[in-house]
């Protein structure tokens, strides 16, 4: 079953894409922190990611900057942030969408 990791501290926009990703019949896990979601990350990483750029602790993109090289699963960005240097960094950083 694909296993997909929602990092979001939104609560109830976590709460919307649990439900449809579940509903869908993916595997769906929250983490509303960016440390806790780093270590999970690299622990056991998902099928998909998908990373809020503004988290707690540790943001999306110092996520992706620490994630190993090479790393081969997908991970899409979900921001609020409207400015097109952020959608570009997350990219350049290796965010696939």
């Amino acid at each position: 079953m694909t296993r997909i990791l929602v990092v979001e501290d939104e609560l109830d926009i976590a709460s919307v894409l649990l439900d449809y990703l579940r509903h869908a019949g993916w595997q769906a896990e929250h983490i509303a922190d960016g440390r806790a979601a780093l270590a999970r990350l690299l622990a056991d990483p998902p099928d998909l990611t998908l990373l809020d750029i503004m988290l707690p602790g540790l943001d999306g993109l110092s996520i992706l900057r620490q994630l190993q090289p090479g790393t081969t699963h997908p991970v899409i960005l979900l921001t609020a942030r409207v400015e097109e240097l952020d959608r570009l960094l997350g990219l350049e950083l290796g965010a696939d969408d």
